[in-house]
């Protein structure tokens, strides 16, 4: 089966999902634990300044998410998570 099949099998199956329709559809969750965020970025030595720079997102934001105003959601609540294992993982892969 060629990319472009597979692609177009997998958003006809979705849409049938959607619709109540395909009930043999495996859907994955993942449960990403709640992340203290200054805690994490603690355990990587940074600054605001850099922590938010080196993950990629403002410094308004990070302070968000260390006051507890916002909390970090998708792609950002995984880094963070990771990041919270291994805090050297972002300037490993970076370097």
């Amino acid at each position: 089966m060629s990319a472009f099949e597979s692609i177009k099998q997998g958003l006809e199956e979705a849409k049938a999902f959607s619709k109540g329709q395909g009930a043999d559809a495996h859907v994955h969750e993942i449960a990403v634990p709640e992340i203290d965020v200054a805690d994490v970025r603690a355990k990587t030595g940074l600054s605001q300044a850099e922590f938010a720079r080196s993950i990629g997102v403002a410094k308004g934001t990070l302070l968000n998410w260390e006051h507890g105003r916002r909390s970090p959601t998708g792609p950002a609540q995984v880094l963070l998570a990771l990041i919270s294992k291994k805090p050297s993982v972002v300037q490993d892969f970076l370097k």
